[in-house]
């Protein structure tokens, strides 16, 4: 219940991108309670500990509520005028001397949900025009996003698990029971799952730990770190010796099969089993199942990205939804397509810009640019180098 000097407003935590609708319950302009809304269509009376967790965000007390400048060696509260004062004071030397490259920007993952952060950012990044420019994507979903660019042209066309429909899940590398199915936009996740059994469908988990949701799986394969590759390689080996689908949807689209086919021979399960923990039986009887289950889908999250091997893991699971017949289909992987003013909305299907990486290289390693940025991996080394291009600011 809520007190009667107490007020209820709709919003939608902005936390991660769910966006789960919520329920702000406000007294005297404060947050004092955040709940869920069973209206919100998306949601369903879903919010995760996050979401309920902003009451404490807002009144942490080691939370900057003014800007800070240092006078010596400590950080004091300033007026917004002295802040940007200070920044030009420091900044412009070092522009003039140096040049742009010699000022990074480093954005973390909160300003990727924030609108206005991240519209007034972009302004900043080219104002600045430096070539060091750095997010934490590249230690979470940009080997995903580079496959779909690579594939589907657009790095924006990322096939997502319908959660609601399928028949068989495997949940590759992620935990949605604790952290919400990121990137997938499906809130609730226990909830879709326990529907998912109850019309008799299939989890299977593959993941080292046994986590939250291993344990509501059907099935738990406690697979070695940095084995997916070898897994799913194994399961497409499966597929193209015993026949893939006969849905001819997305495969009628495909190319150089034969290639793939070529390269993966050597990739059976009794090749890989002993690399991965997981028998060579289970893996021909899992890469059957897949493929002659009517809606299927693969849904694979941190685990097969932040990896060694991230960009080729997530090639593979587009590939095996490919030969099981599930990329693209009602229950399997589908493409979502937002509303506007995403480069997958705009102009002619069919006719996209293409994508490409290493337009330009780190100075001390040669990392490649992705999508506008370089990996992160390589800030504390551009920073630490001395030399022309040393990131100074």
């Amino acid at each position: 219940m809520v007190a009667k000097d107490r007020q209820l407003f709709p919003a939608t935590c902005s936390l991660c991108e769910a966006c789960c609708g919520c329920l702000w319950e406000i007294s005297d302009g404060d947050i004092v309670a955040v709940h869920s809304d069973p209206k919100d269509p998306l949601s369903e009376g879903f919010v995760c500990p996050k979401g309920r967790a902003i009451p404490a965000l807002e009144r942490d007390p080691d939370r900057l509520r003014a800007p800070q400048v240092k006078r010596g060696d400590k950080l004091v509260p300033a007026t917004w005028d002295a802040a940007y004062a200070r920044a030009e004071q420091l900044l412009k030397p070092i522009l003039d001397r140096h040049g742009p490259d010699a000022v990074a920007v480093y954005v973390g993952n909160g300003a990727a949900h924030n609108y206005a952060l991240s519209g007034y950012l972009r302004v900043l990044v080219e104002q600045l025009g430096s070539k060091n420019f750095f997010t934490s994507g590249t230690v979470d979903q940009v080997p995903r996003q580079v496959v779909s660019g690579l594939l589907y042209g657009s790095t924006s066309s990322v096939p997502v698990p319908d959660f609601d429909r399928t028949d068989l899940l495997w949940i590759i590398g992620a935990n949605p029971l604790e952290s919400n199915g990121s990137m997938v936009l499906a809130p609730g996740p226990r909830k879709r799952l326990s529907s998912l059994r109850k019309r008799g469908g299939r989890l299977v988990v593959f993941d080292p730990r046994k986590t939250l949701t291993a344990k509501m799986a059907d099935e738990h394969f406690a697979i070695r770190p940095t084995g997916d590759p070898l897994f799913l390689a194994a399961v497409a080996n499966v597929l193209f010796q015993e026949g893939y689908s006969s849905n001819t949807h997305a495969i009628s689209r495909a190319a150089g099969l034969d290639e793939i086919h070529r390269l993966l021979a050597a990739f059976t399960p009794e090749f890989v089993e002993k690399a991965i923990a997981v028998p060579a039986v289970d893996i021909r009887r899992l890469a059957l199942e897949i493929r002659d289950t009517p809606k299927a889908a693969i849904y694979g999250r941190m685990g097969t990205t932040a990896t060694r091997f991230g960009t080729l893991t997530c090639w593979l699971v587009d590939l095996v939804n490919l030969l099981a017949g599930n990329l693209d289909c009602v229950g399997g992987s589908m493409f979502s397509k937002p509303l506007a003013a995403q480069e997958n909305t705009l102009g002619v299907a069919g006719k996209g810009a293409g994508f490409s990486t290493a337009r330009w290289r780190s100075r001390v390693s040669g990392y490649p640019e992705v999508m506008g940025e370089l990996p992160v991996i390589c800030l504390p080394e551009e920073i630490e180098t001395s030399g022309t291009g040393q990131i100074r600011a």
